[in-house]
C-alpha cells in the first residue's frame, strides 16, 4: 500500500463551506424524513433500565414531531454558524455532534408509538464493537511497524473455530487461548512470507483470508457437523463490578460485561501508552515511518516487524474467539460476516491510533446493533437494507476521512537491509 497523504487544512474556504452545507442538508433531511412522516400526537418511549438494574429510573417519553424539529433546528444552527463564522479546528467535533443529533432524531422517529430500550441497544453496540476493536488493534500493531494486515478476517475465522472446538472439549478459558494462538499462527505466516520472502503484503493477506474461509469451512463439515458436542463451548458470562454496576445507565454498560469486554478496554489503554509513551513504541513507530533511518541507529527493523505482526495475529485471534466463547456459543461457516474488513476501516478512521480505533469500532458496532432494534420495532425499512447498515456506515465514514487520515509513511513497503 503506497502512502499517499493529502493534507488539507480546516481553513480551506471551499471545504469549510461544504461542511456547512452538509449540516444544513442534514437538518432538511431530518425534518423531511422524520418530522413530516409521523403523526402529530405520536410519542416515543425510551427505556433506560435493565432487568437487573439496582436503581431504576423512569423511561424517557418524548413527543416525536416536536423533538425531531428541535433537533433539526440545532443541526441547522450549527450549519449556519459554520457558513457565517466557522468553527475552525472544532469543526470535527461539530460534525460528530450533528451526526449524533441526526441519529437520535432517527431513533425518535423509529420508536414512534413504541418503546425502544436504549440500554439494550448500547449494550449490543459494545458487544458487537469488541471484535471490531480487537481487529483494528491488530491492524494498528502491524501497520505501525510498516506491514499491512489484510488477513484479519481470516485470523478471526481460525480464532473462532479454535475457540469453539477447544472450548467445547475443555472449557471457555482454554478456548480463548486456543483462539489467540490460532490467530498468532496466521500472523506468523504473514510475517514470514512478507518479511522474509518480501511477498506483496496485500496479496498474501487476501490469500490468508481465503485460506481461513476454506480451512474453517472444511473442518466445520468434517468435524463439527458430525460431532455437535464439539461445537457447544460455554460462553463467558457477565461479571458485575460491585456498586459500580448499580449506577443508572453507565453501570449496565461498562461494569456488567464479560471478561472479553474488560480485556479489550484494558488492551486499548495499554497499547496507547505503549505506542506513544514508551521506548518500545518509539522504535515501532520509527520502523513504520522510516525503516532505513531506524536501521542506521541500531534498531533491528525485521525483528520489530516480526514481533508486531505476530502480536497483531494474537490480538486478531482474540477477536475471533469472541465470536464463539464470547457471544454466540457455537461456530458456523463465515460467521464473522466481513467484520475483519470493517475492522480495517475502523483502524483507518481511527487514524492508526488505539483510542481512535475503539471509537470507530463503537460507531460501526452501533450500526450493526441498530438493525436488530429496528427489526424488533417493525420499522418500514426492508430487512436487506438493515443488514447492509454496517457496511453502508463504513463506506460513508471512510469516504469522509479520505484525504485527512495519515497512514505510517512506510506502511506496506518491504525493507531490504543493504
Amino acid at each position: 500500500m503506497t502512502a499517499t497523504t493529502v493534507t488539507r487544512t480546516v481553513s480551506d474556504p471551499r471545504r469549510a463551506r461544504g461542511r456547512g452545507i452538509f449540516l444544513l442538508g442534514l437538518a432538511v433531511a431530518t425534518v423531511g424524513l422524520f418530522a413530516l412522516t409521523v403523526g402529530g400526537g405520536a410519542d416515543a418511549r425510551f427505556g433506560l433500565n435493565t432487568s437487573s438494574a439496582g436503581i431504576e429510573i423512569p423511561d424517557l417519553v418524548l413527543p416525536v414531531r416536536a423533538t425531531v424539529i428541535a433537533l433539526a433546528a440545532v443541526i441547522a444552527f450549527l450549519g449556519g454558524r459554520q457558513l457565517t463564522r466557522g468553527f475552525g479546528t472544532r469543526i470535527g467535533v461539530v460534525l460528530v455532534i450533528g451526526t449524533l443529533l441526526f441519529l437520535f432524531a432517527f431513533l425518535t422517529w423509529a420508536a414512534a408509538d413504541a418503546q425502544l430500550n436504549l440500554i439494550f441497544l448500547l449494550r449490543s453496540t459494545i458487544m458487537r464493537s469488541i471484535p471490531l476493536a480487537l481487529g483494528a488493534l491488530s491492524g494498528v500493531l502491524c501497520e505501525r511497524a510498516g506491514v499491512v494486515n489484510i488477513a484479519i478476517e481470516g485470523q478471526f475465522l481460525v480464532g473462532a473455530f479454535a475457540g469453539a472446538i477447544v472450548g467445547s472439549a475443555v472449557n471457555n478459558v482454554a478456548g480463548l487461548f486456543a483462539g489467540v494462538l490460532a490467530g498468532g499462527v496466521l500472523g506468523a505466516i504473514l510475517a514470514v512470507v512478507t518479511i522474509r520472502f518480501v511477498a506483496d503484503q496485500i496479496i498474501v493477506g487476501v490469500v490468508l483470508v481465503v485460506f481461513g474461509l476454506g480451512i474453517t469451512g472444511f473442518l466445520n463439515d468434517q468435524i463439527l457437523v458430525p460431532n455437535t458436542h464439539l461445537n457447544a463451548p460455554p460462553i463467558f458470562r457477565p461479571i458485575d463490578v460491585p456498586l459500580l454496576s448499580d449506577i443508572p445507565i453507565v453501570g449496565p454498560l461498562l461494569f456488567d460485561q464479560n471478561i472479553l469486554v474488560y480485556l479489550t478496554f484494558a488492551l486499548v489503554a495499554v497499547l496507547h501508552v505503549a505506542l506513544f509513551h514508551t521506548r518500545w513504541g518509539l522504535r515501532v513507530r520509527s520502523v513504520g515511518e522510516h525503516p532505513k533511518a531506524a536501521d542506521t541507529v541500531g534498531i533491528d527493523v525485521h525483528a520489530v516487524r516480526y514481533r508486531n505482526v505476530i502480536l497483531g495475529g494474537l490480538v486478531a485471534g482474540l477477536g475471533g474467539a469472541h465470536f464463539t466463547v464470547g457471544s454466540v456459543g457455537s461456530f458456523s461457516k463465515q460467521m464473522t460476516g466481513g467484520f475483519g474488513f470493517i475492522a480495517l476501516a475502523a483502524m483507518i478512521v481511527g487514524a492508526w491510533k488505539p483510542v481512535g480505533a475503539l471509537g470507530a469500532a463503537l460507531l460501526f458496532g452501533f450500526a450493526a446493533a441498530l438493525k436488530d432494534s429496528l427489526a424488533i420495532l417493525g420499522v418500514p425499512i426492508p430487512s436487506q437494507f438493515l443488514t447492509m447498515a454496517p457496511f453502508i456506515a463504513t463506506i460513508l465514514v471512510v469516504a469522509g476521512v479520505v484525504g485527512r487520515a495519515r497512514m505510517p509513511a512506510a506502511d506496506g513497503q518491504p525493507y531490504i537491509k543493504e
